[in-house]
């Protein structure tokens, strides 16, 4: 009970839904890594610290979530735990598929302490780490560790880079599995969500120890029902609330322009006469706007099991040798998204035009048709019409004909993710001597991501508008329509009804809709498969130096460790620059130097076939870090107590090495009050993705619809850096705790993607910079809709970009200061059991220095305390974050009402009148809409009801958002930010939980 009464008296506050309480102090149990026997009890080896037997008046400001304290809340998922956590922001876990942080991670979950990015926050599993799940934003995801077999979480709010290395900025997050657990452990649950299949839970564990052998194994399934955006209301509003609302320029119905004979326009821009009728927004500028989330999931079918099993064998006295393994799955059958992609990419001049975008001859039926129809629309002098490219995409408001057969969601495209996750540790540990301990470790852990979905190949699409279209067309014999050969209808008569929305359309004609067959031919599918490794070695000592103070034992740790991390990905045929460099490849064969554009005899860069999504290289990287670490602990007196921590590491290529020492000190001033306080460095070494030359393409909105963004890694980075401080003071009274927390974080030569809205609108600010010489390096960075796919050539305005370049860079400075409140109390009342207790965190600061791309400023400092920070370099940050419970019990039912509360806070953009908050040419008489300029404060409740049963077993009731409440509104996508807040409103949930 030594780590039992350490936390009760050092009073860490609880985090979750306000957990920590002297119960859960009393069912805290012994680290896995401890050696057990028959003849001693086992020591602790607390988060924070390498030394067994630490102190109990240590001063490692840690917090603790026991598995007892999560069943009150009706046990709830890891990702719903600690989103809901006042010290953490920006946690990915609901689907976000417009925020580049989180494209193409659908399935997984990660824990972002302090806002300051999940990559900032290290994960470990029984004290060891986790590799990286590869994805955008290098980080562990949790979905795949094992929560049938945890029985704790220690959550470590200060940097501990001297202690574990990289990683360790923001803090650190540690899993104890149930090594205490004996006989079997069964549970299941299910979640009730309107308009949602619900969630299910199923978990099963054994554990047995003695006699020198102790084993725990587990294994759970979980189900997570899809959520469609239509089905919430707050999800899809019209054009006029929110024309940032999931609405697109480039959609389809669509907009054109006719050509005359010449080839030049002859009429202005208009939109297809079916754009209203089907759901669509004619706007200001005479253009169609089309809505594409509400073909989108807010919530994913996802599918994840875990397995795990540990053993741990007595080899001799005082000497325990243990293994493990750790198996985990899961799969989003069916990512949903637009029916298909804006193309950003103009037909090379291999497809047969001159013209900058998509040309429809008027030999295509949809085109006659469309004459008939709107018979004053198009001059008879016509050889047809063009759709700029950026404003029109083949499929959106009637779905996509290769898909139209979903029962679930008819019509939108659909993708898929899958992840796997294998672990294995061996650890020999125990006494060297009475005074000494040893621990000999090793883990490997390998991670495997693959995702698809589909995108057009953009010189397919204008030869089928030609019709030379479909899998049976031999387009040399240029037989439009003809002998196989299929046309492509653009127009919105080739459109039934909106899928999504049922809204029918009278101009709809059968004869020329399109086929899937055709859909098909050009709309293809693209994948990667990431495949990510760490392999670590370590070896350390600790144990008494034989020095004593007043206060007792001087102690010592120290060790060595070895990591070695690997990182590939590959591409499919369709998205593999080695196989379809250009975008007459798909048509020609051609991967050698890309044909030039007409009138031109310059070769456009390698940019891919595909008119959206990116087009990369095949790429691996790996590394190796050494380091050595030692720790001292000193009880100057019974009162005071110091602990002195350093850590070199070292990393293979050009990145170099860092040193990085940290100091901490607890006083107990009374036997009711304590201070404690630290200070040091703490570091984080750049991932080998972000290392390697290559790139990924990311979808980010630019103007008013959503660009491919390539993202570049960067060879010469180094290790960022961060000073932190920490201070607090802490009362104990009874059954009253209370802690109140200083942190301060400085961060340096910050790992960071360069900001694309800094980058556009520093550009764009003024018409003049484009011809300035100070920002040509900063327009080559752009490619436009009519510059041939030749960096920076073409019409330098924001409406006419078709892709971005940025790279992973080191950055700006950032200084992140605030304050942690915890406090309760809990005591008994006859037989009535009571427990009161709150926690919250305030954001005191989030400040960012100035960022420059290409020597310009892009990024002018900012504090991103209580902001949205869109596109920007922080995650959402909410100022204030906080969580209350009242727990009621007697006899055999247990009650706990919780309420969460999260801040208002400010979309910056409306401080530049930009991006949303610009004067709206869109809508009559340019108005400026400012709702959404302050993102709502949101509070929830929720109620627990847990009945003990006879034979050990245990039902649950929960009502989470008794409420009701709809997420806070944003002018993002889905109207609410996804980082922060959920779209599931009221829901229930019923939990059976069985011992024997």
């Amino acid at each position: 009970m030594r780590h039992q009464r350490y936390l009760a008296e050092c009073g860490f506050s609880a985090l979750a839904l306000g957990l920590a309480t002297p119960a859960l102090a009393q069912t805290t149990t012994p680290a896995p890594s401890t050696a057990t026997s028959a003849n001693a009890g086992p020591d602790i080896v607390v988060t924070g610290s390498l030394i067994r037997g630490s102190r109990k008046d240590g001063a490692i400001p840690i917090d603790v979530i026991s598995s007892a304290d999560t069943a009150k809340q009706g046990s709830p998922s890891l990702v719903e735990l600690l989103k809901a956590l006042p010290t953490s922001n920006g946690v990915l876990g609901d689907s976000n598929q417009f925020d580049s942080r989180s494209q193409g991670a659908e399935g997984i979950a990660t824990i972002n302490l302090r806002g300051l990015g999940p990559q900032r926050t290290l994960v470990l599993l029984n004290s060891k780490r986790l590799v990286s799940a590869g994805n955008g934003i290098p980080s562990v995801d949790i979905n795949l560790i094992p929560q049938a077999a945890i029985g704790r979480i220690e959550i470590l709010k200060d940097g501990a880079a001297a202690t574990y290395g990289s990683d360790a900025v923001a803090g650190v997050v540690n899993f104890f599995t149930r090594t205490e657990q004996e006989g079997f452990l069964v549970s299941g649950s299910y979640k009730l969500i309107k308009n949602d299949p619900g969630d299910y839970d199923i978990s099963a564990s054994y554990g047995h120890h003695g006699n020198g052998f102790r084993v725990l194994v587990a294994a759970g399934y979980q189900t997570r029902g899809e959520l469609l955006a239509r089905d919430r209301k707050f999800a899809i509003r019209p054009y006029t609330d929110n024309p940032e609302g999931g609405f697109t320029g480039g959609g389809n119905p669509a907009t054109f322009l006719a050509l005359g004979p010449t080839g030049a326009p002859i009429t202005g821009l208009q939109p297809d006469a079916s754009c209203a009728v089907v759901g669509g927004f004619v706007t200001a500028l005479n253009r169609c706007a089309t809505q594409y989330s509400a073909y989108d999931s807010l919530v994913d079918t996802e599918r994840r099991g875990q397995a795990y099993v540990e053993v741990g064998i007595d080899v001799a006295p005082n000497i325990e040798f243990e293994i493990s393994a750790l198996y985990g799955r899961s799969t989003v059958p069916h990512y949903r998204t637009s029916p298909s992609y804006i193309l950003t990419q103009s037909p090379s001049s291999v497809s047969g035009i001159t013209q900058s975008g998509f040309f429809v001859p008027t030999t295509n039926p949809g085109l006659i048709q469309y004459r008939a129809q709107n018979p004053t629309a198009i001059p008879a002098t016509s050889i047809g019409v063009l759709f700029p490219t950026l404003l029109y995409r083949p499929f959106l408001a009637g779905g996509n004909p290769l898909f139209a057969s979903d029962p679930n969601d008819p019509g939108a495209s659909v993708g898929s993710r899958k992840s796997e996750s294998e672990r294995f540790t061996a650890q020999l540990s125990g006494k060297l001597t009475g005074a000494l301990d040893f621990n000999i470790n090793a883990t490997y852990h390998h991670y495997y991501r693959y995702i698809d979905g589909f995108d057009s190949f953009g010189d397919r699409v204008q030869l089928a508008l030609r019709g030379l279209g479909g899998p049976n067309c031999n387009i040399t014999a240029n037989t439009p329509g003809l002998n196989g050969c299929q046309y492509l209808n653009p127009f919105g008569n080739a459109i039934q009804s909106n899928l999504a929305t049922g809204a029918a359309n009278p101009n709809y004609v059968a004869s020329v809709a399109n086929t899937a067959d055709l859909a098909q031919w050009f709309f293809v599918k693209s994948f990667s498969a990431t495949d990510t490794s760490l392999f670590v070695a370590e070896a350390s000592i600790s144990g008494r130096t034989g020095l004593t103070l007043p206060g007792g034992d001087v102690q010592f740790g120290v060790g060595g460790q070895y990591r070695r991390e690997t990182y590939s990905v590959l591409y499919g045929n369709n998205n593999n620059l080695a196989l379809n460099p250009c975008r007459e490849s798909p048509v020609t064969g051609n991967i050698g130097a890309c044909t030039p554009n007409q009138g031109s005899l310059l070769n456009p860069p390698a940019t891919g076939a595909l008119a959206f999504l990116g087009t990369n290289r095949n790429a691996k990287a790996s590394g190796d870090v050494f380091a050595g670490y030692g720790e001292i602990q000193a009880p100057i007196f019974d009162s005071l107590n110091v602990q002195l921590s350093a850590r070199y590491e070292r990393y293979s290529g050009n990145v170099g090495s860092t040193f990085d020492p940290q100091g901490r000190i607890r006083f107990q001033a009374t036997p009711w009050l304590a201070f404690r306080a630290g200070a040091g460095t703490t570091f984080r070494g750049p991932r080998n993705e972000n290392l390697d030359p290559g790139s990924v393409t990311s979808l980010q909105l630019i103007g008013t619809s959503f660009r491919p963004v390539d993202v570049f890694g960067n060879v010469a980075l180094k290790p960022e850096s961060s000073t932190n401080y920490s201070g607090g003071v802490l009362l104990k009274f009874g059954g009253f705790n209370a802690s109140v927390d200083y942190f301060r974080y400085e961060l340096t030569n910050s790992i960071v993607f360069e900001p694309v809205a800094g980058i556009v609108n520093t550009l764009f600010a003024n018409a003049a910079n484009c011809a300035d010489p100070a920002f040509a390096a900063l327009r080559q960075r752009f490619q436009f809709n009519d510059g041939g796919g030749v960096s920076g050539a073409g019409t330098c305005r924001v409406a006419n970009i078709s892709r971005l370049r940025t790279q992973v860079i080191n950055g700006a400075g950032v200084k992140n200061s605030g304050l942690d409140f915890a406090a309760n109390y809990r005591g008994d009342f006859g037989n009535v059991r009571f427990g009161i207790g709150a926690n919250a965190t305030y954001t005191i600061e989030y400040k960012t220095a100035d960022q420059s791309v290409e020597g310009v400023i892009v990024q002018r400092a900012f504090d991103a305390a209580g902001k949205l920070n869109f596109q920007t370099t922080a995650y959402p940050v909410p100022k204030i974050k906080g969580q209350a419970y009242i727990d009621l019990g007697a006899g055999i039912f247990d009650g706990r009402l919780s309420g969460t509360y999260i801040d208002s806070y400010h979309d910056q953009r409306a401080d530049t009148n930009s991006g949303p908050f610009r004067p709206r040419e869109d809508l009559p008489g340019n108005p400026t809409l400012l709702q959404g300029a302050n993102i709502p404060s949101f509070f929830t409740a929720d109620f627990t009801l847990r009945v003990k049963l006879p034979h050990r077993t245990t039902l649950s009731l929960s009502v989470l958002n008794i409420f009701d409440r709809d997420p806070s509104f944003a002018r993002l996508d889905y109207n609410y930010d996804p980082f922060t807040g959920s779209a599931l409103k009221r829901n229930y949930k019923l939990g059976l939980s069985s011992k024997f």
